[in-house]
């Protein structure tokens, strides 16, 4: 397992540093108090209320998903879909290594078999190259990861899933309202998992959702995340009473979680033109940069609209990644570094072959990126700062 030094600013013992251009900012105001005040007032806070109806109906119209059943958070969704497959021990599922470790726990914990694939270093996202090499007659399904909120190149994924016989489920947890030739991401696949974590560009604190086009799959879900039985139905006055009818989970959210989260998405146009307006900005202020082959940015396919969840550049190496890092810290940025590869982490090196080098444009990704403060309060003038620090330092 290779170890990942922090830059020396991040490994410093003392006080965190208090930052005037923060990395992120939730975008709350009255109501999203309102909606959690009607919720507590209401009496009804368990799940599956009005709240809950009301998201589930907005993300449908949003995404164009057949179903969408909201869960405690991302994971869960992506644990629901596992268990939805019926993956099991002598089932292997392929995974990108530079991601969050949600994404190959819910595998693991499922006794399946993760098998790590390369990402591609120009947007981060499965190299499906990679991807093709590694699938076996034991491989069941694959997880594509539309890092940063930019879409993975899913015609091509698509096509070699297809194929093979391989379910395919989107990790769209940064990738809610990002569309890839005109279609939403997280209904392209089988399943699609969004997370509404207190860090995504809608947030909720928590909260995820389990998306399908297919209505067997939906009908598993519904009861999977309800302790495994047909209360659902129930609710739906479809039943008189509900019975235990699955192996299952509480995978379904609170209320409150959705009042907070149906304020949200009511305001989700306003969060989406702010959000893209910044990251446009950057792309374009820093394209000189690029151009003269000082930092790298990021690269959007063909018929991707990204959510702009996240903006990153590439420095040249890890030691010009810290320079940078420290830098913009030291001036009151809050610059972030990511994941390191899960494949070279000290839980999952034990699912590379025997022999197997860790994934090298994964560990590249992780040595030379950084991301930068991208929120929806964020002032033109914070914009016009971090672009101003940025090419200060790209070109001392």
């Amino acid at each position: 397992m290779t170890t990942y030094p922090l830059p020396a600013a991040a490994a410093a013992k003392t006080a965190a540093p208090k930052f005037h251009i923060p990395y992120h900012e939730p975008f709350f105001d009255e109501r999203e108090e309102q909606s959690v005040v009607e919720a507590v007032r209401s009496g009804y806070t368990q799940g599956g209320g009005k709240f809950t109806k009301q998201v589930e109906a907005a993300i449908r119209a949003r995404t164009g998903a057949q179903h969408a059943l909201v869960t405690t958070s991302g994971t869960h969704a992506l644990e629901l879909a596992m268990m939805v497959l019926n993956l099991g021990p002598g089932d292997e599922v392929i995974v990108p290594s530079y991601t969050f470790a949600a994404t190959a726990s819910c595998v693991v914990r499922q006794m399946a078999r993760v098998v790590f694939c390369d990402v591609r270093r120009d947007n981060l996202n499965i190299d499906v190259a990679d991807f093709a090499r590694r699938i076996t007659p034991k491989t069941k399904a694959v997880i594509p990861v539309h890092y940063a909120g930019i879409a993975c190149d899913m015609d091509e994924l698509l096509e070699v899933a297809r194929r093979r016989g391989i379910a395919v489920v989107e990790d769209a947890a940064q990738s809610f309202d990002t569309t890839y030739r005109g279609r939403q991401l997280g209904t392209l696949g089988e399943i699609g998992c969004l997370s509404f974590h207190g860090t995504k560009n809608v947030a909720a604190g928590e909260g995820g959702a389990f998306l399908t086009n297919d209505s067997s799959l939906a009908r598993r879900a519904e009861i999977l995340r309800e302790k495994g039985t047909d209360r659902a139905q129930f609710l739906r006055g479809e039943i008189d009473k509900y019975t235990w009818r699955d192996v299952g989970s509480s995978f379904i959210p609170s209320e409150l979680v959705m009042a907070l989260l149906s304020a949200q998405l009511s305001k989700i146009d306003q969060i989406q033109t702010r959000r893209v307006a910044i990251f446009d900005r950057y792309m374009l202020a820093l394209a000189p940069l690029a151009k003269e082959g000082r930092i790298g940015l990021p690269h959007v396919p063909a018929g991707s609209r990204p959510n702009a969840h996240i903006f990153y550049f590439f420095a040249k190496h890890l030691a010009d990644r810290d320079r940078y890092y420290e830098a913009l810290r030291t001036r009151g940025i809050q610059a972030m570094l990511h994941y390191t590869p899960l494949d070279d982490s000290p839980f999952g090196a034990q699912f590379r072959a025997a022999g197997e080098a860790p994934l090298p444009a994964a560990r590249w990704v992780t040595d030379c990126m950084l991301r930068l403060p991208l929120f929806v309060r964020m002032t033109d003038a914070q914009v016009e700062e971090v672009i101003g620090a940025v090419t200060e330092l790209a070109r001392p």
